[in-house]
Formats: structure tokens, C-alpha cells, sequence
């Protein structure tokens, strides 16, 4: 990894990229390591609704992706519409800390969304945009290995300062004022929107959609983890209340190391790349929902982390092998929306699901990666 930012003449321009990658999953996960804590400040609301904290982002990442990415391409270019997004994701971010509403909590949440609904297709697209396509495998690997360290850092700074107040945890959003000063500096503000470019609607669904539904089957199933790891071991005493955001530490930085050799498996692994990541996670979520114990709890999380390292470049490079440079304004906007819509269904799944089948959530993520297997059958091993 170092030696791309020591060896390409635009290692500014890819510094500024991949930093967004560091803020995206913090969008909803960033504060996961509080939300015992959170339900218990909250004791007389519904745990769904604590639950929403983390999942509530992912809805309004979704909608702009869907329906105001194109108007949005068209008016600005990309470093003000980057500039847009992190202003609101740093923002509100902090700014839900200050409320003693659930409500309030929930729309700064929202609005946390919306800048990262504009942050995230760009934080890869731009690699297509700027890159040939024979940097953009390494440099997909990277992105998603500096998403998961983003989830190391941000898990152990808000885990840390859960500790002193559930409400100092969302300052950890402070981070994007990194990122804001890199874009400033570093990254030109060119415009990506092509006018023959089709609109992201129905033709683009039905080009993409095999990649779009293995996206949400993947972010469904490892989204299962940062919603119910705290709730589910704070509640068993499995592992103590202080342990809870190291443990889930530990997993991204499994996931970053799964980014970091994305490149390389993916090279060495022709056919069968596909599987990869489904049967990693079939692996996790047998130790954490069927074997269990402490020995269970670290190597399931370890797994988690390297699948979902593996999985997401995996699918972005196919996907922008497909689309070309275009895939700033075309593709990745509908996968970032599979994703985040993803993220926000999984305690509306898991809910339902747990009411009906009575059993804990990793194992209705055993049945999810199951299915991933068989609905990554769909889209091409080619990169």
C-alpha cells in the first residue's frame, strides 16, 4: 500500500480518495460500541428505535443515491459536492450528542445520511474516473482496508469516550474535518456528469442488478454484526461491557487486512472468487451463533471482518470493470444504495425475524450467507 502513494504521480489525488473511505462506515457503526449504553439512557423506548441509531443513516444514504445523485452530478462538481457531504456528515454527526430526544437523535442521523448518500459513490467512483483500469483493483482493495481501519479507529475512540458519556461517542464524527481538509487542498473539482449518460433508473437497474442484489445480500449479512454484537453479549454477559468495542475493533482490522490482500486472492483465486466471502461468512456466523464461548466470539468476528474486507472491493471492481469511467454517475450510486439499504432494513429483518423463528440474530446471518452463495452465481468473476 505504501508504495502506491510512494510511486504514482498523483499520490495527492489518491490520498484525498481514499480518505472518504476511512469516514463511510462510520456513518452507522461508528456509535455501535454505545448503544447498551444508549437503551439504558433510553430505558422506556423501544429497542428498535435504539437499534435506528445505527441503521437510520443507511435510509437517507440510500435516497440520494436513488433519485438526487443525478441532479446533484449535474449542478456541482466534485469537490463542492464533496464539500456538501462532509459538512453534513461532521455536522450532525456531533451534533446528535447534544439531544436528550430520541427523535432528534434520529434526524441528525438522517441528515448524517444524506452527506454520506453523496460522500460514498465517490469516494469509489473516482477511482474509476481518475485511474486506469489495471490501478483500480489494488486501489478498490485499499479503499475498502482504510473503510474498515475508519471502523478500528472510530470504534475504539467512540468506545472509549462511551465510557466517560454515551454523548461524547458522536463526537468521533470529527474526523471528517480530516477529509475536508485534504479535498480542499488536494482534489480537483472537475465535472464528472456525462449528459449521454442514462439516467439511473430503470435501464441501469436491470444492467446492474446482479450486482446490486449481491451488494445487499453482503451488507445485509455483515450489517447484522455491529447491530446486534453490543446488544446481543451486554445482554448474555458473554464478554464484559468493556471489551465489547476492542472485540469489535479487532474485526475491522481483520477487515482491513482482508482489503489489503483483496488484490492479491483475486489474482491467485480466478474461479471461485465469488464464494470467497459467502463461505467466509458462513464460517463467522457458525462460531458466533451455534458454537459461541470466547474462543467462538474472536474467531467469528475475525471472519466477519475479512469476508466483508474481501466482499465489497470484489463487487465495486466488477461492477466498474462493467461501467468504465462512467461509474461515478452510473453504477455505483444504485450499489451504494444497496448497501446502505441494506444496513437499514437489517434490524427491521432481524426484529421480524427473531419474532418469528426465535433465535438469535448471527444465525439468521448463517442463513443470509447461505444465500449470498447462491446469488453471487449471478455476477461475472471477471475483473
Amino acid at each position: 500500500m505504501y508504495n502506491i502513494f510512494k510511486k504514482h504521480r498523483r499520490w495527492r489525488l489518491i490520498t484525498a480518495i481514499l480518505s472518504l473511505s476511512l469516514l463511510t462506515v462510520m456513518a452507522g457503526a461508528a456509535v455501535a460500541p454505545a448503544l447498551g449504553l444508549i437503551r439504558e439512557h433510553f430505558a422506556d423506548t423501544d429497542t428498535g428505535l435504539v437499534q435506528m441509531i445505527v441503521s437510520m443513516p443507511a435510509i437517507f444514504i440510500a435516497l440520494p443515491n436513488l433519485f438526487l445523485y443525478k441532479p446533484l452530478c449535474k449542478r456541482f462538481r466534485a469537490r463542492t459536492l464533496l464539500l456538501i457531504g462532509l459538512t453534513l456528515y461532521t455536522v450532525f454527526g456531533c451534533a446528535a450528542g447534544l439531544f436528550s430526544s430520541i427523535a432528534m437523535i434520529l434526524i441528525c442521523r438522517a441528515l448524517v445520511g444524506v452527506g454520506v448518500g453523496i460522500i460514498m459513490p465517490l469516494s469509489t467512483g473516482l477511482l474509476s474516473f481518475y485511474f486506469t483500469k489495471d490501478k483500480q483493483g489494488p486501489l478498490m482493495g485499499y479503499s475498502s482496508a482504510l473503510n474498515m481501519l475508519g471502523g478500528v479507529v472510530a470504534t475504539l475512540i467512540a468506545g472509549g469516550l462511551a465510557m466517560i458519556s454515551w454523548r461524547l461517542s458522536f463526537m468521533v464524527y470529527l474526523l471528517g474535518f480530516i477529509s475536508i481538509a485534504l479535498c480542499l487542498i488536494w482534489m480537483p473539482n472537475d465535472r464528472i456528469y456525462d449528459s449521454r449518460q442514462a439516467s439511473p433508473g430503470g435501464g441501469l437497474v436491470k444492467q446492474y442488478a446482479p450486482y446490486i442484489i449481491v451488494m445487499f445480500f453482503l451488507s445485509f449479512t455483515f450489517f447484522v454484526y455491529p447491530a446486534s454484537f453490543a446488544l446481543e453479549y451486554s445482554k448474555s454477559g458473554a464478554i464484559p461491557q468493556g471489551l465489547i468495542a476492542p472485540v469489535m475493533a479487532m474485526m475491522d482490522v481483520f477487515g482491513f487486512v482482508g482489503g489489503l490482500a483483496f488484490s492479491s486472492i483475486s489474482k491467485s483465486i480466478k474461479k471461485g472468487a465469488r464464494f470467497i466471502t459467502p463461505v467466509l461468512f458462513i464460517i463467522s456466523y457458525v462460531f458466533l451463533g451455534i458454537l459461541g464461548g470466547a474462543a467462538g466470539i474472536l474467531i467469528g468476528s475475525a471472519f466477519v471482518g475479512v469476508a466483508n474486507g474481501i466482499g465489497v472491493p470484489f463487487i465495486m471492481t466488477s461492477a466498474s470493470a462493467k461501467a468504465g469511467k462512467d461509474a461515478a454517475t452510473t453504477v455505483m450510486p444504485l450499489i451504494s444504495a444497496a448497501l446502505y439499504l441494506a444496513q437499514f432494513m437489517t434490524p427491521v429483518i432481524l426484529s421480524a425475524a427473531g419474532r418469528i423463528l426465535s433465535v438469535n440474530s448471527f444465525v439468521i446471518a448463517l442463513a443470509t450467507a447461505v444465500l449470498l452463495a447462491a446469488v453471487s452465481l449471478s455476477i461475472s468473476e471477471e475483473l
